[in-house]
């Protein structure tokens, strides 16, 4: 009786690998191993300028609108994926500004002394860069809203603003450093700034050819921030009544 050769399966999706490759989705037979070169390789693929963070940033500098439409529509694979950029973003404003050290003012409010509330608004001016991550749900919603003719879920809007508002962190960054090396107070003009250059990229995404698409588009965002502040403060007001 002859002996049943045993079938080599792929460990991805179990389909039958004929090659190195699995034919049905691509993964190698033997993956690599994770060493020093695996992490450089890794390092590089998220930093490469053709296809990695710094050229996302350039598409979204130059275009904003059309580079966000086209990763929407499909063409995923020379920018960074959304989240890992803005997450990427936010880490490089944190970093700074306890490096450079320089006044961020963006969020200031004046609250009741050692109240639930000031201690949640304190944290998120300690770690805005991670809070603007969940700002950006509160902006993509009105997005959504003042939006809505178009065709767009919201979960794409979400990629859309996470692109953006990560360009924007960048931009804070910038200023905040140039803040902390001159004798003039320009951080907040970088937050203006940055601000801009957000409605800007949304008015390009939806009809660059409007000035009402980029009028809405600052509203949007500047509801979001305002709603966002409004559920912090009702977050830290409920646990004052709770603690009570």
């Amino acid at each position: 009786m002859l002996e049943q050769k045993q079938v080599e399966k792929c460990n991805h999706c179990g389909s039958e690998l004929f090659d190195k490759f699995c034919s049905n989705c691509g993964y190698p037979k033997e993956p690599n191993r994770i060493n020093g070169r695996y992490i450089l390789s890794e390092l590089r693929s998220i930093i490469d300028f053709e296809k990695g963070i710094f050229y996302t940033i350039k598409e979204l500098l130059l275009r904003p609108g059309s580079s966000v439409q086209k990763f929407i529509s499909g063409d995923r694979n020379r920018l960074v994926k959304p989240v890992l950029f803005i997450v990427i973003c936010s880490l490089v404003y944190t970093i700074i500004l306890n490096l450079f050290q320089f006044e961020d003012g963006y969020v200031a409010f004046s609250l009741e002394k050692d109240s639930a509330a000031e201690t949640i608004f304190q944290l998120i001016t300690e770690n805005y860069g991670y809070a603007n991550i969940i700002i950006v749900a509160f902006v993509a919603f009105w997005i959504k809203l003042f939006f809505r003719k178009h065709n767009y879920n919201y979960f794409e809007i979400l990629i859309l603003v996470s692109f953006l508002m990560g360009v924007g962190m960048l931009i804070f960054s910038f200023f905040g450093i140039i803040d902390s090396w001159v004798d003039l107070e320009v951080a907040d003009k970088g937050y203006l700034l940055g601000i801009l250059y957000v409605s800007w990229g949304i008015g390009q995404f939806f009809d660059k050819g409007k000035i009402a698409s980029y009028l809405k588009a600052l509203v949007s965002y500047m509801l979001g921030m305002f709603f966002f502040m409004l559920g912090a403060m009702f977050i830290g007001l409920l646990i004052d009544v709770v603690n009570k």
